[in-house]
């Protein structure tokens, strides 16, 4: 029994149709790859692990940005989970769904933080305007406008955190009191 015969493996690769020859890129059935549970985890694995980097980024990426440019510039915040939406969303829905809530959140925040400015324009504006009498309604209305921004600062910072770490996880994650507008 030859070679050929005992090796289960081994089956002839068809002749080439120009010249009669093999191709020169064909392997015999002995040389094959197989295909084992540990590679197929490994290849699920490193790709679920890049899906996990990417939605993470969204989020780590809006934080990065914003201590960057400044809590009030949000704008470069909503920028990373949008550009990593658009870049993304075909490949995977799991990065999709992460980028599109941090930028829903981001432009949550930032819609707060604006609004909150114009209304201390207002306040800073009425105290001016009635030559400093005002300030017995304004000066109040200027501190609790002040917890009101530390408080939408630190829920910012600490939801993203959790938001990151979430997409580390490879878990789903829904900010509160966003607006869904993506």
């Amino acid at each position: 029994m030859g070679f050929r015969r005992r090796c289960r493996g081994f089956r002839r690769t068809p002749a080439c149709a120009a010249g009669g020859r093999r191709h020169h890129r064909s392997r015999p059935g002995w040389f094959r790859q197989e295909t084992t549970m540990e590679t197929v985890q490994m290849q699920t694995m490193s790709t679920a692990q890049g899906e996990r980097g990417w939605a993470a980024g969204a989020h780590a990426g809006a934080l990065l940005l914003a201590f960057m440019t400044s809590w009030s510039a949000g704008v470069a915040g909503m920028l990373a989970g949008l550009a990593i939406f658009f870049l993304k969303k075909s490949d995977s829905a799991f990065v999709a769904e992460h980028a599109r809530e941090a930028f829903n959140f981001n432009l949550t925040m930032f819609l707060l933080t604006c609004a909150l400015a114009i209304i201390g324009v207002v306040l800073v504006g009425a105290t001016v305007l009635t030559l400093g009498l005002g300030a017995i309604v304004t000066l109040p209305a200027g501190l609790v406008l002040l917890l009101l921004a530390g408080a939408v600062a630190v829920s910012w910072l600490v939801c993203s955190v959790i938001a990151t770490f979430k997409a580390l996880n490879g878990e789903s994650y829904r900010y509160p009191f966003t607006l869904r507008l993506l």
